[in-house]
């Protein structure tokens, strides 16, 4: 069994397998215009062979981009629309506080919707938000007490 198809290590059968998060899938209305605004973003679309769908590389979680009808039906609800808050935001941090504007700039040229331009927040760091096409919530955030490890990943303190 090769490492990128090993079952992680904690699971024991007749459990419940470890909570971990490795992809966002967001339901969307127009899927290769949903697909051009993450590759505008800079996100590298891979599994390009499966129809219907799109997956990017997104950090070490995959985001993937599936018809919000299809999405829906698989997972048996009903379709209420697009519009109003979600109660979702998804979240990337960036180094410093003018990469947030420039992030925030990016997914403006690319179709995004600037709702919240950055700013210096009550936490004590700086951060925005932005809807990409289909209205889904994103926080751009550079936060000065969650570094980077060597491989891009935030390390949160103890």
């Amino acid at each position: 069994m090769t490492s990128a198809t090993a079952a992680p290590s904690a699971f024991v059968p007749g459990s419940a397998p470890p909570l971990r998060l490795h992809l966002v899938t967001l339901g969307v209305a127009d899927l290769p215009r949903s697909i051009a605004f993450y590759e505008t973003l800079g996100l590298a679309r891979r599994d390009r062979t499966t129809e219907g769908v799109a997956f990017f590389d997104a950090g070490g979680v995959v985001l993937s981009l599936f018809p919000r009808p299809a999405l829906a039906a698989d997972a048996m609800r009903a379709d209420t629309g697009t519009g109003g808050f979600s109660g979702i935001a998804l979240a990337f941090n960036v180094p410093a506080a003018d990469a947030v504007d420039a992030a925030l700039a990016a997914a403006q040229a690319a179709g995004g919707t600037v709702v919240k331009a950055g700013q210096r927040v009550f936490w004590g760091g700086y951060g925005g938000y932005f809807t990409d096409p289909d209205g889904h919530l994103w926080e751009v955030a550079h936060n000065p007490f969650f570094p980077f490890d060597a491989a891009g990943r935030l390390v949160l303190p103890d």
